[in-house]
């Protein structure tokens, strides 16, 4: 039986849902936090740690804690309203209500000395004149760089591919993770900033290390890697991290981009009113956190998708092949491959938390009630449970390759929210959306259809390749 979604018109307006408390609480101070932090991490999980308060409270809008917390983050506020479902995740998209200033992964904010000293347009609300400045400048870049866009992917993805194949001939398996960064981190470098790290052997070969490192000691508060417990907890979740330790790294990647990305960082001062150190800075962010780190932790899941599943590589074999080639617009009339990208980014999202803080007093509406929010709160989405509200999604817990195909497809776009915001909005200066959300989905998309036209069956997992047979 099929399944149409509720358009935002057909929903229950909030004037006819009930009013209700936001239930839940934070606990005692200090107690409350610090034992919500050891769910989070340690003995539920994030998702687990999200769906068990979602069912305690018979609500997908309730209030608890999320790290990093105690001991040593002590100015940093872990109250959180939790927002679970479509309909209540959607409001983080409103400017007028919602302040994005300083909310990238909550209340914690890492040291701004690993930006240069300098708070970037990712930090910055809407409100702030800089934020007009550098969106407007990140804009202009991708767009000046499309020409070059699908030449430069297919040529690293070959070079990418080679190295792959030839390390398999030797072994019954073959991890690609390091290569799969090293090819994003040289296509970014190349594509974002006109700057080719082959001009530099060191920037070359470990580039994309430096940017791990960077962005490791920034997220390690708020992130688990599986380490043996308590070890993590009492190394990891407890303190941030100085930023002396990765300062050479930074600096190293800092000066490669100032010395080979001259023409794009002459761009921001000359046509965005930027200084030299704020282009740098920023190019280097957009490149390092979003692109770069984005696609490190996207791309696995999606190849493991498809390597996994022999059936879905022959349809999407069989799209990818029609083409004579690849570009944008041959991408865009491959339907099914669009959709394993969009499924993949439902089902796992690249960034899984999103935030916002109360910009004014206003009522906040679920699927089945209002909640009253106050001026200064601060409210956390888990992405990961919002595109798997079963009101919106068929089957929401199992990935549908065709789920967004056809004219019902196109309608749960309005819900993929990967991008701080919906699939079918468009990034601008007045909003926080993702400057490059287009050319994420359509350069994954690139990078599905490029493996199933150069081969004719891939076999692997989220980390290493155990087959890559070519096509004849």
């Amino acid at each position: 039986m099929s399944f149409t979604p509720p358009s935002p018109a057909t929903i229950v307006s909030p004037t006819e849902l009930p009013i209700r408390q936001i239930p839940g609480s934070y606990g005692f101070p200090l107690v409350g936090p610090f034992w919500d932090r050891l769910d989070y991490f340690w003995f539920q999980k994030p998702e687990k740690f999200f769906r068990k308060r979602m069912e305690k409270h018979s609500s997908s809008v309730y209030r608890t804690n999320v790290p990093p917390s105690f001991p040593f983050f002590l100015n940093v506020n872990p109250n959180v309203i939790a927002l679970l479902d479509c309909k209540s995740f959607s409001h983080l998209f409103d400017s007028h209500i919602i302040d994005k200033r300083d909310v990238l992964v909550g209340d914690f904010v890492p040291s701004i000395a690993f930006t240069g000293n300098l708070r970037v347009g990712v930090y910055q609300d809407t409100t702030e004149p800089q934020h007009s400045k550098v969106k407007s400048y990140i804009m202009d870049i991708l767009k000046r760089s499309s020409g070059i866009w699908v030449a430069e992917l297919v040529s690293n993805l070959d070079r990418m591919c080679d190295k792959l194949e030839a390390s398999l001939s030797k072994s019954t398996s073959v991890s690609y993770i390091f290569l799969v960064q090293q090819f994003l981190f040289s296509f970014f470098c190349k594509v974002l900033a006109g700057a080719d790290p082959s001009r530099e052997p060191k920037i070359a070969e470990s580039g994309y290390a430096m940017l791990d490192r960077w962005l490791a000691l920034q997220l390690l508060p708020t992130v688990s890697i599986g380490i043996l417990q308590p070890l993590e907890e009492i190394l990891l979740h407890s303190f941030a991290y100085p930023f002396f330790l990765v300062s050479g790294d930074y600096n190293n990647v800092y000066n490669f981009i100032k010395q080979h990305g001259k023409e794009t960082i002459t761009l921001g001062v000359t046509d965005f009113g930027l200084s030299e150190e704020e282009a740098i800075h920023n190019l280097l962010f957009v490149l390092g956190f979003n692109s770069f780190g984005g696609f490190s932790i996207f791309l696995p899941s999606l190849i493991e998708t498809i390597a996994s599943d022999p059936t879905l590589q022959e349809k999407l074999k069989k799209e990818a092949r029609t083409a004579s080639s690849l570009t944008f617009d041959s991408i865009k009339q491959m339907s099914l491959v669009q959709s394993v990208v969009y499924e993949a980014l439902r089902m796992n999202p690249p960034v899984p938390l999103q935030y916002g803080r109360a910009r004014r007093d206003f009522r906040l509406a679920s699927h089945d009630s209002v909640f009253d929010v106050k001026k200064g709160e601060l409210l956390c989405g888990f992405q990961k449970l919002v595109m798997r509200d079963p009101l919106i999604f068929d089957q929401p817990e199992t990935f549908k390759p065709d789920r967004f195909v056809g004219d019902k497809g196109a309608h749960l776009l309005d819900y993929l929210y990967w991008s701080n915001g919906p699939q079918t909005g468009s990034p601008s200066l007045s909003n926080k959306q993702c400057a490059g959300k287009d050319v994420v989905t359509l350069t994954a998309s690139l990078i599905v259809a490029y493996l199933l036209r150069r081969y004719d069956s891939i076999k692997g997992d989220a980390s290493s390749f155990t087959l890559l047979q070519r096509a004849n």
